[in-house]
């Protein structure tokens, strides 16, 4: 197995590579393949699409932090929760230009339903906790975590986005007023 991660880790270098220089629908599996020295079976054997592999480097990369980072849910104080959401936004901020990219791309395998299904159930759970309550209604949740999600992807997509300290500043300041 670790053979497949080194495998899939180049396809993943070689894909970030490329989003860097050209739009992603200007990319193919055959170029992905051709930067890191590879067969397009290889690519295959891993993932079914170029959609796929995008996802793979947000599951992959995400998950780790969020697995690294997260403190135990019972123990950690207000503060801890807000420095543990101001590592995820340094993670898409030092990140911005794959994300930016990504989000953009339409369709039916597109990065930004693969984000929004990820990203609102853990949302969810940190919204419950910053308000205090165990179990917020499904309105509320909803609510907030569509606006938590539509502003990151506002902010990841604008090519010059702000500090990840000031959108979280702001985010703080509308969901403490809230």
């Amino acid at each position: 197995m670790p053979d497949s991660n080194i495998t899939k880790r180049a396809l993943a270098a070689s894909l970030k590579g490329l989003m860097a220089e050209q739009p992603f629908d200007k990319i193919n599996v055959a170029q992905i393949c051709e930067r890191c020295n590879m067969n397009r079976k290889s690519f295959y054997y891993h993932f079914k699409d170029k959609y796929d592999l995008v996802n793979w480097i947000f599951d992959t990369e995400f998950i780790a932090l969020v697995k690294e980072n997260s403190p135990e849910a019972d123990s950690y104080t207000y503060q801890e929760r807000w420095a543990f959401i101001e590592k995820i936004c340094q993670y898409f901020y030092h990140n911005h230009g794959f994300y930016r990219k990504a989000l953009q791309i339409k369709g039916q395998n597109s990065f930004s339903d693969h984000f929004r299904e990820y990203i609102q159930p853990l949302l969810a759970d940190r919204i419950s906790d910053l308000f205090g309550q165990k179990q917020l209604d499904q309105f509320t949740m909803d609510f907030f975590t569509d606006a938590v999600i539509c502003a990151m992807e506002r902010w990841l997509l604008t090519k010059e986005c702000m500090p990840p300290e000031q959108f979280l500043e702001k985010v703080k300041a509308l969901t403490e007023e809230s």
